[in-house]
């Protein structure tokens, strides 16, 4: 956030980086096509905290940080939030003569001269970090319980047949129930919304980094409004509660474009809710983004850079398969090929990509969806998910007249995707020499990096994990991987990971996820084992020989990294 002067004279000042020194790894940061401040932080010179502190000493104003400061709503108010947004800056206290303000650059007289003139209070002005800012902004989100409080006091209606619902879906308080949900969701990071009616109230649960967070209980009265809301928004019909309904809307604002994917079935106590939600502006990750280890990347890039075969990506549902495959053909995305992809649902955009949503209602199947492709002259196809002998058929015969097909399925492992196909009535000689590799994957949650601590394992969970798994196979692995300096270490004498939970990742002690991997490569030895028609163990035997991770020990490097932690790889390998 500071010009490049201004951090030389700051760390100059402080005694942390002399002038001469500075200048040098201005250098290298520009040859490495970085900012100065970042590459600072990467060479672990400063860190932002200090950096920040020792800044408030140069610019001769107080330091303060925001990260567990409760700002009273009034104050916070007194600057609006897109003008807070705008300049970096946060009140944070008031008296009756002064409003004291955090900000980035203390220099920004023009908008300090017009918080006075608006606020009538003479600004104080202090430095924070731009994590304090951040923690600031989170505040202009009212807590979603005191939100709710406040609109669900407001609503008395209770609609006694369907002529009232349209009526009571455009009831003010009801719309402001549903935007608040919607937005907190987003506010939030959540991948889904469920709305769950009871007997006497309904619970509203949203998915955050793959696992589910009761949110809120909301009175039973609001049921009929919320759930007219929804259909009125995602086009469906709102006196039809017998049967289920799908349907989908968009929200925009500048800073995201979120689609949601609506789902209702009729239970018990009234319909149930399951929204999904899109994000449009997602970024397409980088192959090493993805968390993929050196070895698995090297075999991934080496069979997408082939010009036809297939290429798998399995795992169950919510396991990031999609991502993966957008993020291969992020990189196969050039003018010089034509890309297809029959979807459902079409997940990202993608420009100079022809995507194409299924629609089974009127016979526009996966299946269908390839053969027309067929006929459009591509060259790289994606099929969002082999699911039947016919799709599987296409795909492979694609495949076997010069394209490069990828798609998903639902298997545990890549071994027994082999397997599989075979079951979907693959002969097995189309099997072995059209596929390219196989990527099997899970998502654990990411180590909050706020809250992370070192811990060893007791006695107790070592004896566990002995029973579930050969640990003097996986030490060998984390020595291979450079991990650990020897495999003869005992596991107790290991140093892992695990956050103790903060306000920052609501106490979970997670913040984000990242993917663990397997990729089994179709080498000469495994084309023979599958002409062979050899089973699961034979292939597995193999897979191992020619130097195979497979997800639980990716998932224990990772967790040996400080990356997640020992539980959340058991909890997603677990069979």
């Amino acid at each position: 956030m500071f010009t490049d002067k201004q951090l030389k004279n700051i760390l100059d000042k402080a005694k942390i980086l002399p002038a001469k020194e500075f200048d040098k790894l201005m250098e290298e940061a520009a040859v490495s096509g970085k900012k100065v401040e970042s590459y600072l932080y990467e060479k672990k010179i400063i860190t932002p905290s200090s950096l920040y502190e020792n800044a408030a000493n140069y610019f001769k104003v107080p330091f303060i940080n925001l990260k567990d400061q409760i700002i009273r709503k009034d104050i916070l108010m007194s600057i609006p939030e897109p003008i807070s947004a705008t300049h970096k800056l946060i009140a944070f206290a008031a008296d009756n003569k002064e409003l004291k303000i955090a900000a980035l650059d203390p220099e920004d007289l023009e908008i300090f001269e017009f918080i006075k003139k608006k606020t009538k209070l003479k600004p104080k002005i202090y430095l924070t970090s731009p994590e304090g800012i951040e923690e600031g902004l989170k505040q202009y989100h009212k807590s979603l319980k005191a939100e709710f409080k406040d609109l669900t006091g407001e609503s008395k209606i209770e609609p006694t047949d369907d002529k009232n619902l349209k009526k009571l879906a455009e009831d003010m308080p009801i719309v402001r129930i549903v935007d608040t949900l919607l937005e907190y969701a987003i506010f939030e990071g959540a991948s889904d919304i469920h709305i769950e009616p009871e007997e006497k109230d309904i619970i509203v649960r949203y998915r955050i980094d793959g696992v589910l967070h009761n949110v809120m209980v909301l009175p039973k009265n609001v049921q009929s409004g919320i759930i007219a809301r929804i259909k009125i928004l995602s086009n469906l019909k709102v006196d039809e509660h017998r049967l289920p309904q799908d349907g989908r809307f968009k929200i925009s604002s500048k800073d995201y474009k979120i689609s949601f994917r609506v789902s209702i079935i009729p239970t018990f106590d009234g319909e149930k809710i399951v929204m999904r939600l899109l994000n449009e502006k997602a970024q397409v990750l980088s192959l090493e983004q993805l968390g993929l280890q050196p070895s698995s990347l090297e075999v991934l890039k080496r069979n997408i850079s082939k010009p036809h075969g297939m290429i798998l990506v399995t795992g169950p549902t919510g396991s990031g398969k999609t991502t993966t495959l957008y993020t291969v053909l992020n990189i196969l995305n050039t003018p010089e090929v034509n890309i297809l992809t029959v979807e459902d649902p079409i997940e990202y955009r993608m420009p100079r990509v022809n995507q194409s949503q299924i629609n089974p209602k009127i016979g526009y199947t996966f299946a269908a969806g390839l053969r027309a492709f067929l006929r459009q002259d591509p060259d790289i196809i994606m099929v969002g998910e082999i699911r039947d002998q016919e799709t599987a058929e296409i795909a492979i015969h694609a495949a076997m007249t010069g394209h490069l097909v990828l798609s998903t399925l639902h298997t545990n492992d890549a071994v027994t995707t082999l397997p599989r196909l075979s079951d979907m009535g693959i002969p097995s000689f189309l099997i072995a020499s059209t596929t390219n590799v196989i990527v099997a994957q899970r998502l654990v949650r990411k180590i909050c990096p706020n809250c992370i601590q070192s811990y060893k394992l007791d006695a107790q969970t070592v004896n566990e994990l002995n029973k579930q798994l050969n640990i003097e196979n996986i030490l060998q692995i984390l020595q291979k991987e450079r991990a650990i300096a020897d495999a003869k270490t005992d596991l107790q004498s290991l140093l892992f990971y695990r956050g103790k939970g903060c306000k920052q990742c609501n106490n979970s002690g997670y913040k984000g996820r990242i993917g663990i991997y397997e990729t089994l490569e179709i080498t000469e030895e495994i084309y023979d084992l599958i002409l062979k028609k050899a089973g699961n163990n034979e292939l597995k035997k193999q897979a191992d020989a020619q130097g195979m991770l497979a997800i639980i020990e990716d998932g224990f490097i990772k967790a040996k990294n400080g990356i997640t932690t020992i539980e959340e790889v058991m909890r997603v390998t677990k069979e």
